[in-house]
């Protein structure tokens, strides 16, 4: 499969550096490349690409509005969002908007290569220390939901339950499966029920869910 990239970026150095790294690999294949959010919005109507690699900040229409419309839209396009987290205080909200992970500009080539691969066969990256450090600055922020006491969730067993706790934790399938004494096929069997039940997109919004839910706790 050949996965169909548009980069969005306003950072000139950045697209073009990003396509020449691309142009090494036959199942990476950039078709468009945008300066401004609103340009990748109009671009992901007319190229259709699989996987847009989204900037944050841009001029204009900022990365989270753009991701916002993009996967509002009838367009099956996934967002990868690139980004220096350490600066960056709107990773959450880019995650809310819908897009399904996001890498980190100083990360290694290859990760973020295998992040865009990962995104386009309709999975979720966000690593676990990721996840845990997503939370924690998210809960940090002025406009973050206060914490609440656990409550159940609706439609879900126990078991589930459990899991979607995990996933929100940031653990992996297998690490899932290590706390629960459950098999790595029934741990990511449990999340695909979790995905169906919930109508969640893919792992990044059962984090989302779980902490939303009250489900996680974040160490002070």
């Amino acid at each position: 499969m050949t996965v169909r990239i548009l980069l969005a970026d306003d950072q000139p150095l950045v697209r073009s550096g990003l396509r020449v790294i691309m142009a090494d690999h036959p199942d990476l294949d950039v078709v468009g490349e945008a300066a401004t959010g609103s340009e990748a919005v109009r671009l992901v109507g007319d190229l259709g690409p699989d996987v847009v690699v989204m900037d944050i900040r841009m001029p204009g229409m900022d990365g989270i509005e753009a991701t916002r419309l993009i996967t509002a839209g009838p367009a099956t396009t996934r967002v990868l969002v690139l980004t220096t987290f350490d600066e960056d205080d709107h990773v959450y909200g880019a995650l809310r908007a819908g897009a399904s992970g996001f890498v980190v500009k100083d990360m290694a080539l290859d990760d973020i290569l295998s992040a865009i691969r990962v995104v386009a066969a309709g999975d979720a990256l966000i690593a676990p220390s990721v996840t845990r450090r997503l939370i924690a600055d998210f809960v940090g922020r002025p406009d973050a939901v206060p914490e609440r006491a656990p409550r159940p969730v609706e439609g879900i067993t126990e078991r589930e339950r459990e899991v979607l706790t995990l996933v929100g934790r940031g653990r992996s399938n297998t690490e899932i499966a290590e706390d629960l004494f459950i098999t790595v096929a029934t741990a990511k069997s449990h999340v695909s029920r979790l995905l169906t039940k919930l109508g969640a997109r893919d792992r990044v919004q059962l984090v989302i869910t779980a902490y939303e839910m009250g489900l996680v706790t974040v160490p002070h």
